[in-house]
C-alpha cells in the first residue's frame, strides 16, 4: 500500500473575477522513503497542492475536493480537530519563507517546544532538551543559545534550519518542503539539501519537494511531476524525464536551463507567452497557445494524463507519442 494516495485533488477559489482553479484534478501516489519533485512555473499550483494535502486551504474563498489517503486513512475527510493531530506530527511542512512562518514575538525555543508538548505530551523541560538536540542535528551551533533567541536574530539559513528541525521533531512519515532553499546562497542550499537527504535515510521519511529549480530536483528527487495551470502534464522517474522529456512544456523548461557543457554564446531558449489566467482558462489544452507543436484539435479537447508506453512514465500530450531526444539539463 502506498504511503500517500491523492485522487482527483482540486482546489478552486471563488473571486470577484470568477472561479480560479488553482489545482484542477491531480492524482499521484508516493511510497515510504520516496522523494517526489513538483516543478513548474510560478502559479502552476505546486504550493497550493501541498497546502491542500494538509487541509490548510482557507474557506472561504477556497473550496477543496478529491481524496487524500495517508497511511491507510482518508485525511481529506477528517474534521479540523482530527487534522491538527496529523499536522506537525505524522505530516510536517517546511514553509517557503521562514521569516514569515516563524512567530516574531516568540522565542525559537517556545515555538519548538509547543510541537512536542502538543503532539507528544512532553514536559517543558523535556521538550527543551529534545528541541536543542534537534537544532544540533540540523547543524546549528550553540543550540541552547538559539532556543532563547528570536527569529530576527538569526540569518536566513539559520531560520531555514530551525524550520526543518521543527518539522522533524515528531519524526513525521511525510515531509512537505515548499521551496526550502529559496533565497539561500548555493553553499547553504547544498547543506540544506544534504540535511534533508540525511533525515530521509535515517527515518525513512517521504518528501514532496516543491521547487522551480530543476537543478535541485535533478540531484534530489526520485520522481518528478511537472505541473502547468493546475494540472500534472508529465510524470516519471527523474533520470528518465530529464533525459527524454515527452511533453512540450517539460522540454521547454529543460531547454531554458543554462548548461556548462554547451556553447553559451547564444541566447537561452525560452517558452513564448505567459501562463494562462486561471480564472479564464482557454478551451482545450492549457499549453496550446504557447506550444510549438500545437494542432487545431489541441484547442478543442483538454487531454488527461495518460501512460506514455514506458514503465512509470505518463504525460498529457497526445502528440508526444514519440519520446523527445532532448538531452538532460540538470
Amino acid at each position: 500500500m502506498a504511503l500517500l494516495t491523492v485522487k482527483d485533488l482540486a482546489v478552486r477559489f471563488e473571486t470577484h473575477h470568477g472561479t480560479v482553479r488553482a489545482v484542477d484534478g491531480i492524482s499521484f501516489d508516493m511510497e515510504e522513503g520516496e522523494t517526489l519533485g513538483l516543478v513548474g512555473e510560478s502559479g502552476s499550483g505546486k504550493s497550493v497542492t501541498n497546502l491542500a494535502l494538509l487541509g490548510l486551504i482557507p474557506s472561504p474563498p477556497g473550496v477543496m475536493s478529491g481524496q487524500v489517503h495517508f497511511d491507510g486513512q482518508e485525511i481529506s475527510a477528517l474534521s479540523e480537530p482530527e487534522l491538527r493531530k496529523v499536522r506537525g506530527n505524522r505530516i510536517a511542512m517546511i514553509f517557503q519563507d521562514p521569516m514569515t512562518s516563524l512567530n516574531p514575538l516568540l522565542t525559537i525555543g517556545r515555538q519548538m517546544t509547543e510541537v512536542l508538548e502538543l503532539h507528544k505530551g512532553r514536559s517543558r523541560s523535556e521538550a527543551l532538551r529534545l528541541s536543542a538536540t534537534g537544532l544540533g542535528e540540523v547543524g546549528l551551533s550553540e543550540p541552547e543559545k538559539r532556543l532563547a533567541q528570536y527569529p530576527h536574530e538569526l540569518s536566513g539559513g539559520m531560520r531555514q534550519r530551525v524550520m526543518i528541525a521543527m518539522g522533524l521533531l515528531c519524526e513525521p512519515r511525510l515531509l512537505l518542503a515548499d521551496e526550502p532553499t529559496t533565497a539561500l546562497d548555493v553553499t547553504i542550499q547544498a547543506q540544506i539539501l544534504e540535511l534533508m537527504a540525511e533525515v530521509q535515510r535515517k527515518h525513512g521519511t517521504a518528501i514532496i519537494l516543491v521547487t522551480h529549480d530543476l537543478g535541485v530536483v535533478a540531484g534530489t528527487a526520485d520522481r518528478v511531476a511537472v505541473m502547468y495551470a493546475g494540472r500534472i502534464v508529465e510524470e516519471g522517474p527523474t533520470s528518465q524525464l530529464f533525459q527524454t522529456p515527452h511533453h512540450p512544456y517539460t522540454q521547454g523548461l529543460l531547454s531554458s536551463v543554462p548548461r556548462l557543457d554547451s556553447d553559451t554564446s547564444h541566447d537561452l531558449s525560452s517558452i513564448p507567452g505567459t501562463p494562462p489566467d486561471l480564472a479564464d482558462m482557454p478551451s482545450g489544452c492549457a499549453f496550446a497557445p504557447r506550444c510549438p507543436i500545437a494542432q487545431p484539435e489541441c484547442t478543442k479537447t483538454r487531454p488527461g494524463l495518460l501512460p506514455s508506453g514506458i514503465a512509470g512514465r505518463s504525460n498529457a500530450c497526445p502528440l508526444a507519442a514519440s519520446p523527445s531526444q532532448t538531452e538532460a539539463r540538470p
